[in-house]
């Protein structure tokens, strides 16, 4: 599918005429803002119990409606960054993975519809994801192991993208969707995105596709007032479909999607060897990345005894990135990939429903050139689990246990390991207002391709890595309780958390030096993270002048070797504030991060500065027949502070991006 081009002065055009072809009508609720359903009420799809975040016995989050429609970014990463105990990585404006209580790469596990993204995001740190924010209509975040549902790429959490490729329900007839355009003035941005759905009788159909484009970002603190290759051209769509069975007990969906991304790695981070003889052309090292993927769901009422209903996942994936260095192509790396699950929801059994299922994936990477610090693989996985829930009076209880066995296999050597992960989660509900968590879970990951059989020059990194094929599996054993309060104006919650880790896996400086670069060893050893989080949202007034609602949070993590020495890129901690006004048709938020400065270093680790980061956001909607719009600024870093990010192999080269206002205009329809 060829996504549509998008111009400045379409964008300029669309902006001028469609106001004057609107006639507002704020009688009616606003289709995008999404305030008449509480975010806390929506079911989590990524469990299978199917459960809402206020039902869950573990933290989880989801961002849909209006407030998905404010905080989307570039990258998945940074769309969820605001979220308490959530931070993202770095390596640019391109890329960018979310960070779930200092968890991160592997540790983190992100789906597309339910399944993984199967990209090579976890290889490196300057991959990105293929999976685009702009199409999601839910993403749900679930913080802590979940290993339980998705196996060990999940022992820091979670973060699932929804994106309707295939609906899950049949919908009122006829055809609704949105369309958005968007530019801003600190890259020269210019975006466009469309979604398309679809019901008639028995069967749904949905379409998207999506084009940015955007030019090197300006940021204070760098030579030329921007920083150097960070340009990025992104396109992609879907087409998928879904035939539900007379009764509506039955239904099988397809969806085909591709996504093109082309960026580049700023400055200081793919310099060659020492020495080796190169130009300035030659350094601007860009990633022309393509992903074609398939997707199929399936699920019927039964049919097996015992069983209210079985689903079907399939997902397979074809993914192919080439390095280049001026027009030459230094490195590619080729993955191919799938996924199955099979997911039965139990009938009840006394008090007790649950799911049980398998799930199993194969991945096969290659990589060939310079930078092919990893050699050619193959890892199967497969994953056996079963999960409870049972309410008692006024306790909730979810219990559950998995298996997985895992392979890694190369031309010379095979790694096989077994990880089994355990759960124990209570609810307690106090009185009608207050709510009590408590969780205990034994979570184990085994070590990765990368971290077994890595040798050679990885210049994400600026290090010669090394692997061990003698690594064996980590095991996280965590005690999380928390507070939750819901009245008619306040809503607060906070966790506090302890996670022991035996054997984590890290990779550690050694002082040698290969191919004059510092060599690093993946390694193992015991490690402690604690933390906290705490959030608060409370209505201030809602009278003549509109609606003001303010949110607080503050989170930090701790993360330590039993030496009494540092983990590296640790998120700092951070307390956020923001004001939120809704009038009639306006709608408006005010908010400011304070970063603190990370002074809990690893060794050869530097501290990073703290930094404020100040956004805001205004909007007017209005009505035009049966069509919605949306007409939109929102402004990022308003300030202009250099701000570095910690948890970046590039805080000392790339900044975050500086003052920049974007703006566009959306519609519902």
């Amino acid at each position: 599918m060829t996504p549509m081009s998008i111009r400045p002065l379409s964008l300029a055009i669309a902006l001028a005429l469609l106001p004057m072809l609107a006639t507002a009508d704020e009688s009616k609720p606003h289709k995008g803002r999404g305030h008449e359903k509480r975010m806390d009420e929506i079911e989590v799809t990524a469990n299978p119990l199917g459960t809402s975040s206020a039902e869950a016995a573990k933290p989880a989050v989801v961002l849909a409606g209006g407030e998905l429609e404010d905080r989307r970014r570039g990258t998945i990463g940074e769309t969820v960054s605001e979220e308490a105990g959530v931070q993202s990585s770095y390596f640019g404006p391109g890329v960018g993975r979310p960070v779930i209580r200092g968890q991160d790469g592997a540790r983190v596990q992100v789906l597309s519809g339910g399944t993984g993204s199967l990209d090579a995001s976890t290889v490196s740190v300057d991959h990105a994801l293929t999976i685009e924010p702009f199409v999601a209509e839910q993403i749900e975040v679930l913080k802590g192991p979940s290993t339980l549902f998705y196996g060990a790429g999940a022992i820091g959490g979670v973060v699932n993208v929804v994106d309707g490729r295939i609906p899950d329900a049949l919908t009122e007839e006829g055809v609704s969707g949105r369309a958005e355009l968007s530019g801003d003035t600190g890259s020269n941005m210019r975006g466009g995105v469309a979604r398309l759905d679809a019901t008639a009788g028995q069967y749904a159909i949905h379409a998207d596709a999506f084009q940015r484009d955007a030019d090197n970002v300006e940021a204070p603190g760098t030579a030329d007032g921007e920083i150097e290759n960070s340009a990025i051209e992104t396109s992609g769509g879907a087409i998928g479909g879904v035939a539900f069975a007379d009764g509506g007990n039955g239904f099988v969906g397809l969806a085909l999607s591709g996504y093109n991304n082309l960026y580049g790695i700023p400055g200081g981070a793919h310099e060659h060897a020492a020495g080796e003889a190169h130009d300035a052309e030659a350094e601007a090292v860009r990633i022309d990345m393509n992903q074609s993927r398939i997707d199929l769901k399936a699920g019927v009422d039964g049919p097996i005894r015992g069983v209210e209903k079985t689903v079907f996942k399939f997902t397979r994936n074809d993914y192919e990135h080439v390095e280049l260095e001026g027009d030459a192509v230094g490195t590619r790396f080729e993955n191919e990939a799938y996924e199955a699950r099979l997911e039965l929801n139990l009938k009840p059994i006394g008090a007790w429903t649950g799911a049980a299922g398998v799930q199993a994936s194969q991945r096969d990477l290659s990589a060939i050139g310079a930078e092919a610090f990893v050699p050619s693989n193959r890892t199967d996985d497969l994953g056996l689990f079963l999960i409870e829930r049972a309410q008692f009076g006024p306790w909730s209880v979810e219990a559950g246990l998995r298996h997985d066995q895992q392979d890694v296999e190369t031309d010379l050597v095979r790694a096989d390991h077994d990880a089994v992960s355990l759960s124990l989660a209570g609810l307690y509900d106090i009185n009608a207002r207050w709510q009590w968590s408590l969780s205990i879970d034994r979570a184990e990951r085994a070590p990765t391709a990368e971290e077994l059989f890595s040798h050679g020059p990885h210049i994400a990194t600026q290090s010669f890595e090394v692997g061990d094929a003698a690594l064996d599996t980590e095991t996280a054993q965590q005690f999380e309780t928390g507070l939750r309060y819901r009245g008619e104006r306040i809503e607060a919650k906070a966790q506090v958390y302890r996670n022991d880790f035996s054997d984590f896996i890290f990779l550690s400086a050694t002082g040698e030096v290969e191919d004059d670069l510092p060599v690093r060893q993946w390694s193992q050893a015991d490690a402690v993270f604690t933390g906290y989080e705490i959030e608060a949202k409370t209505l201030l007034a809602d009278n003549d002048a509109g609606r003001f609602d303010l949110r607080l949070f503050n989170d930090g993590v701790n993360a330590e070797f039993d030496d009494g020495t540092n983990l590296p890129r640790i998120a700092p901690a951070r307390h956020g504030a923001g004001l939120e006004w809704q009038y009639g048709a306006w709608h408006a938020r005010l908010g400011a991060i304070r970063y603190n400065a990370q002074n809990d270093v690893a060794e050869l680790e530097t501290p990073t500065p703290g930094y404020t980061l100040v956004n805001a956001h205004v909007s007017y909607a209005f009505q035009s027949g049966e069509t919605e719009w949306e007409a939109f600024v929102d402004g990022n870093n308003l300030t202009d502070q250099e701000a570095h990010v910690h948890t970046s192999f590039l805080k000392d080269n790339a900044p975050l991006p500086g003052r920049n206002l974007r703006f566009g205009i959306r519609s519902y329809f």
